[in-house]
C-alpha cells in the first residue's frame, strides 16, 4: 500500500500562483485564438515564461535553476491552464532535462542545464515514440550504431512535439540489436542531440497538423552522426532512464489536466449564473447544475491523488502508483469538466470567443497522453492489485 505522508493542503504556493496569473493574463484567449489560426508558436508566452523563471523550477540553483520542489512545478503548470493558456508548448522545458540532471556526466550538466535554465538553449523535444512500436517502447526500431568516436542515427519518430522549436533533442534509441538482449528493455541508450546542425546532414523534421496546436512532428534520421559525447549515462540503460522521469511527467501533465477542469468549472459557473432562459437562471436547474458539481468534486479528488504522489516523488519515495492513479483522476474529471461546460453553453460552447472548444480539444489529449487511461487501468489491475496480466 501507498506509504502517508503529511502535506499540506490547500492553495501552496500562493506566491507562485499569482505570479503566473499575472504573466498568463497578457496572453488572453484572443492570443491563443490566432495563434491557431495562423498554426504558430506562442513565442512570445514561451518567452515571458522563461524571463520569468518558472521554465527553470526544477533545475538546482547551481546550475541556474530555482530549485524547486516538484510540487511547486505542479503548481506552474496548473495554474497556466487554469488562466486559460496552455503549457503544452513548453511544458517537456521543465522535466525532460531530468534526464540530464539525473543521469548525466557533471560536464553535459554544466554544459547544457544553466543555458536550459536561462533561455539560451531550448529543450523541448522527446523523442521516444515510432509509428510501428507505439506505447511498446522495447519495440522501437531507431538504430544508434557506434563508428569511432561518434554514433551514426537511422529511424523515425512521430509525435515529437516542438521539435521544429527546439534546439536540442532527448532521443532514445536501439543501441543493441533486440535478439541479442537477454532482456528485451535492455539495449536501448539517451542522447542529447543538439538538432541546430544536425537538419543538413540527415535529420529531416516535418510538421504534423493535429487536432490541437502543439507543433507536433514526425522525424527521420538518415545516417545522422553525432558525437559519442552525446550519450547520456551508460549505454544500453536507457529504458530505465526514461521510466525514471515517467513519473515527474505524469504528475505535472496531470497538473495541466487539474488546471483546466478549474478553468472549466469556473467558466460553466459564471455562464450558468448569468445565462436566463423562462425568466431564471439556467444554473437553477438541477440538469445544469449537478454536472459542474460532480466535475468539482472529481477535480478536488484526483489533486488530493497528485499533491500526494508529488510529496512523495520529493521525498525520494516509490510514487508510481499514486502517479499513475492521479493521472487517470485528473484525465477523467477534467473530461467531465468539459463536457459540462460545454454542454451548459449550449451553441456558444461552439464559438470560438468563448474559448471553450478550444479548451475542450486540448483537453480530451489528457486521455492519450502522455500515457492512456486504458494502460494505466492494466497498470492498476497488475501490478497494484495482483490481476493477471491483460491483453
Amino acid at each position: 500500500m501507498t506509504q502517508a505522508l503529511s502535506i499540506a493542503i490547500g492553495e501552496d504556493y500562493a506566491d507562485i500562483r499569482e505570479g503566473v496569473r499575472q504573466v498568463c493574463a497578457d496572453f488572453p484567449g484572443s492570443y491563443w485564438r490566432d495563434l491557431e489560426e495562423n498554426e504558430a508558436y506562442p513565442t512570445a508566452f514561451v518567452q515571458a515564461l522563461t524571463k520569468s523563471g518558472y521554465l527553470g523550477a526544477l533545475i538546482p540553483e547551481e546550475y541556474g535553476g530555482s530549485g524547486m520542489p516538484l510540487r511547486a512545478a505542479a503548481v506552474i503548470l496548473e495554474e497556466i491552464h487554469a488562466s486559460g493558456c496552455n503549457a503544452g508548448a513548453c511544458h517537456a522545458q521543465m522535466y525532460t532535462m531530468g534526464t540530464v540532471l539525473r543521469h548525466g556526466s557533471e560536464e553535459q550538466k554544466k554544459q547544457y542545464l544553466p543555458a536550459i535554465a536561462s533561455g539560451e538553449l531550448r529543450l523541448q523535444a522527446f523523442g521516444v515514440t515510432e509509428p510501428t512500436s507505439g506505447t511498446d517502447t522495447t519495440k522501437l526500431k531507431t538504430r544508434a550504431v557506434r563508428d569511432g568516436d561518434s554514433y551514426v542515427i537511422n529511424g523515425q519518430k512521430v509525435w515529437t512535439s516542438r521539435a521544429l522549436h527546439s534546439d536540442l533533442m532527448l532521443l532514445l534509441a536501439r543501441t543493441t540489436p533486440l535478439e541479442d538482449c537477454k532482456k528485451k528493455s535492455e539495449g536501448l541508450s539517451v542522447f542529447l542531440l543538439d538538432i541546430r546542425h544536425l537538419r543538413d546532414k540527415g535529420l529531416d523534421i516535418r510538421p504534423l497538423k493535429a487536432m490541437i496546436n502543439h507543433n507536433t512532428t514526425e522525424v527521420f534520421f538518415d545516417n545522422v552522426r553525432i558525437p559519442a559525447s552525446s550519450l547520456i549515462g551508460e549505454e544500453g540503460k536507457g529504458f530505465k532512464y526514461i521510466l525514471d522521469g515517467m513519473n515527474a511527467e505524469r504528475i505535472l501533465v496531470s497538473a495541466e489536466a487539474i488546471g483546466d477542469g478549474r478553468w472549466f468549472t469556473k467558466t460553466a459557473i459564471n455562464y450558468v449564473k448569468e445565462r436566463r432562459v423562462f425568466d431564471r437562471p439556467i444554473g437553477q436547474n438541477q440538469s445544469v447544475q449537478f454536472p459542474i458539481a460532480r466535475a468539482h468534486a472529481e477535480i478536488e479528488a484526483a489533486d488530493l491523488v497528485l499533491r500526494r504522489a508529488a510529496a512523495m516523488f520529493d521525498a525520494g519515495l516509490p510514487c508510481g502508483d499514486d502517479a499513475n492513479m492521479g493521472k487517470l483522476l485528473a484525465a477523467d474529471a477534467t473530461w467531465h469538466a468539459a463536457e459540462a461546460c460545454l454542454q451548459c453553453h449550449g451553441g456558444f460552447g461552439y464559438a470560438r470567443e468563448y474559448d471553450v472548444e478550444r479548451k475542450w480539444r486540448e483537453t480530451r489529449l489528457f486521455q492519450i497522453a502522455p500515457i492512456s487511461t486504458n494502460l494505466v487501468l492494466s497498470y492498476i489491475g497488475e501490478h497494484m492489485l495482483g490481476m493477471p496480466r491483460s491483453f
